[in-house]
């Protein structure tokens, strides 16, 4: 590769997304020799505004309209994102060009005082983010109560020592990644807590049309990965997936099947439908699509009407 090559990556700048960034930084420099990779550090809507539910602001899109004007003002070549905080419509003249190898995908039990979801006593504090944990933790312990809790991995974290929370539920991925997996109490397990749809995977969007850039991240695809989170997307997609919606969708490829379990919850956690499907890898939307309908024909239509207020 021409040591003129310069490659420009779009971060939010958190230390969790510049860690993402910066592991992508590496990989890329080492895969097309003397090329010049340097990261575009940004502050975004989502991350500006924490005083408020995520749900109540706009959703997950607010973490990533700032890097695709980067990306659309050639300012920056691809953007780094958390799948799970990646719209499921994406927007027009944008693509999600590799989806790299996942790191664990469960949630995280995290607290300095208890083991356990089940050590915490009536009463105690969660903090979490999202709905889809929120409707878990009130249908399985409606002795517990849930607050909001917003902000980078590190202002959770320290929520947590100031004694605001008993106990918060975070992604594994994220505290893997910066070296504080120490901090896990407890890993849910996918039966306790399914995960969101992406939910430790790394995508990287590029611009339509940018057959450079897409030449140069496609090395760092991984296939498998990527049946598994197209699966989970399509199936949140097929039920507006959004984070108004307390929705988890988690599948695995086990030798040549696709193994898709999903479900959708009032926010109270009362109705819950859940199901799963599976089938041929290269099937992976059509699964998400047919896991979907499956639940609509159940009842999931009554559901989202209710969050919709219709």
């Amino acid at each position: 590769m021409s040591f003129a090559l310069n490659i420009v990556i779009a971060s939010r700048e958190s230390r969790l997304a510049l860690w993402q960034a910066e592991h992508i930084r590496s990989r890329l420099a080492a895969l097309h020799d003397g090329a010049r990779v340097r990261i575009l550090g940004m502050t975004t809507q989502g991350d500006q505004i924490l005083d408020r539910p995520l749900a109540q602001i706009g959703g997950k899109g607010l973490f990533i309209k700032e890097l695709e004007a980067a990306l659309q003002a050639g300012k920056a070549d691809l953007a780094v994102h958390s799948l799970k905080d990646v719209p499921m419509e994406m927007p027009e003249g944008f693509l999600l060009a590799a989806i790299c190898l996942r790191e664990n995908p469960l949630d995280a039990f995290v607290s300095s005082r208890y083991a356990t979801l089940a050590d915490l006593p009536s009463g105690a504090v969660v903090g979490t983010s999202s709905l889809r944990r929120e409707a878990v933790l009130r249908r399985r312990y409606p002795r517990l109560v849930i607050k909001s809790l917003r902000g980078n991995l590190d202002t959770r974290l320290k929520k947590l020592d100031e004694g605001h929370y008993d106990a918060i539920i975070l992604a594994a991925a994220g505290l893997m990644r910066l070296g504080l997996a120490a901090r896990i109490r407890a890993l849910l397990t996918a039966e306790e807590s399914l995960p969101a749809p992406g939910q430790g995977a790394l995508g990287l969007e590029i611009c339509i049309g940018r057959a450079d850039a897409a030449a140069w991240i496609a090395p760092l695809h991984d296939a498998a990965t990527a049946h598994c989170v197209r699966a989970e997307r399509a199936f949140s997609r097929a039920l507006g997936g959004s984070c108004q919606i307390p929705l988890g969708g988690y599948a695995l490829l086990q030798a040549d099947e696709l193994w898709l379990r999903g479900f959708i919850a009032s926010p109270d956690g009362q109705k819950l439908l859940e199901g799963e499907i599976r089938g041929k890898p290269d099937e992976d939307e059509a699964l998400g699509a047919a896991l979907a309908a499956n639940l609509r024909h159940r009842g999931a239509d009554a559901i989202l009407a209710s969050l919709s207020g219709a």
